[in-house]
């Protein structure tokens, strides 16, 4: 089969489009016919060694397909069964072995190519407002990077749950786009100071929340936008990595809050999965939330894919098809 694999950590160059063998299945897993991979900045993070990995790997950690082959001891799950997964490794590819633990059904509402577009990105999505900081009504919530993937998802949840969002974007386009969406205040953070703009928008007392994907750029001043007690939620950095800081600073900025989230830590247990996972179906067939899939690629231009989602030009989800 085809898979994008890595030898060497690096710029999107070192992506590699090889031909290697189909997975073996190990203990509880199931064959995966990759039908649509969905790419994110986690995947940039293992190219580039940000979240180091053992060499050599096939990349990507989402996608969608039909299961083509189940061990001997998997007993929920059949040959043809239409399923998706966030988190395994090796969805760039034709074929993936995934733990069958980690599979999701996938409703008939839900095509193969909504199915990649929104497994990670709106389980993300849906544990920051329901799980990192369960957003109700009243509360103010600052949304950086809001015209990306998951940025574009995170505005509609909460706003369906109630709050006031302020989010920042680059460009008037994407301030459209996400205004479009619900979002209350757009800030173009190109243009605009978004500390200061925050802070005048809340009359001087800061938002509630920070959900912050970008880190290094924008720590310090989302760290600023914070009301007393308030949450920063730090759950990517696209920017870099944010460097090491004295514990002291958050009395200092009124005994507010940090956490760096994961998903798989929201996703712990398989009921958590199905229910967080089925949440999002069920909002993406009835329209309560919207995907866009700004572009789809062939599985052998993941390079291109990956300078794309890089350069920030993009609005929306990036998919691969093998």
């Amino acid at each position: 089969m085809k898979a994008i694999r890595i030898h060497e950590i690096g710029g999107p160059e070192v992506l590699r489009y090889e031909d290697v063998a189909t997975p073996e299945l190990g203990p509880a897993q199931a064959l995966i016919k990759i039908a649509a991979s969905g790419i994110n900045f986690i995947d940039i993070y293992h190219r580039s060694g940000v979240y180091s990995l053992p060499l050599p790997l096939t990349l990507g950690t989402e996608a969608s397909g039909v299961v083509a082959a189940v061990g001997p001891d998997v007993t929920d799950l059949r040959h043809g069964d239409r399923v998706a997964f966030a988190g395994p490794l090796g969805a760039y590819a034709e074929y993936a072995a995934v733990p069958a633990a980690r599979l999701v059904p996938l409703p008939d509402g839900i095509d193969d190519d909504s199915a990649a577009a929104v497994m990670l990105q709106g389980m993300t999505a849906h544990y920051l407002v329901d799980g990192a900081f369960p957003l109700k009504s009243g509360d103010t919530a600052l949304v950086h990077a809001a015209a990306g993937g998951v940025g574009q998802l995170l505005v509609q949840l909460a706003k369906q749950r109630g709050a006031r969002v302020i989010s920042t974007v680059s460009t008037e386009e994407k301030a459209a786009m996400v205004r479009a969406l619900g979002a209350d205040e757009v800030i173009l953070y190109t243009q605009q100071d978004f500390e200061a703009e925050v802070k005048r928008l809340t009359g001087g007392r800061g938002v509630d929340v920070v959900y912050d994907s970008v880190g290094k750029d924008t720590f310090e001043q989302s760290l600023n936008s914070l009301r007393p007690r308030g949450l920063m939620v730090l759950f990517g950095q696209s920017s870099g990595v944010v460097p090491p800081m004295d514990p002291n600073l958050l009395q200092h900025k009124g005994s507010i809050f940090l956490t760096r989230p994961t998903l798989g830590h929201y996703t712990a247990t398989r009921e958590e999965l199905h229910r967080r996972a089925s949440e999002v179906f069920a909002a993406v067939a009835n329209g309560a939330l919207k995907l866009r899939i700004e572009r789809t690629y062939p599985l052998a231009e993941a390079a291109q894919a990956h300078r794309d989602l890089a350069a920030r030009t993009t609005a929306g989800k990036l998919l691969l098809k093998p």
